[in-house]
């Protein structure tokens, strides 16, 4: 039988589901941004440090589109729902989006700087955001879990 209360981080600290919807704006600013640039493709992105550290490879690199989607949509997308689940309380949603988010960011940062050699720092923000929403997330998901076991 589906329990309701296993949805919801109502025991969730107000603080850190807060932290949850702004952390998630802001990795919606950061792949806003990349996705501008890659529509956009500026001749001077503002992220381009220097031939090492530049924000090229997701703009218009080997790793700007994933199955033929620009690279930063999903990350836009990702981060929008886990907006919208830090809003509504849905503490598996919001787990499972950072889980997938995390895991989704390692691989472009691992082809980033073992394949390709550059660092991306706005790469770097959206996964250390991700990261910390992953940290904040578990803690309300095994609270609703516990709390939806002591009901059977």
């Amino acid at each position: 039988m589906f329990d309701q209360d296993f949805c919801y981080i109502n025991d969730m600290n107000p603080k850190v589901r807060l932290a949850v919807i702004y952390l998630s704006l802001l990795g919606i600013l950061l792949s806003s941004y990349l996705l501008y640039n890659f529509i956009v493709q500026p001749a001077f992105p503002l992220c381009t440090i220097n031939e090492r550290v530049n924000c090229d490879a997701v703009i218009s690199g080997s790793v700007s589109t994933t199955l033929g989607i620009p690279t930063a949509l999903y990350g836009l997308i990702g981060y929008a729902v886990i907006l919208f689940a830090a809003v509504k309380g849905f503490s598996k949603l919001a787990l499972g989006m950072a889980i997938f988010g995390t895991l989704f960011c390692l691989r472009i940062t691992f082809i980033e700087v073992l394949v390709l050699n550059v660092i991306c720092p706005i790469c770097l923000l959206c996964q250390l955001v991700m990261i910390v929403i992953l940290v904040l997330t578990v803690p309300a998901f095994w609270a609703a879990l516990c709390k939806s076991t002591r009901k059977l």
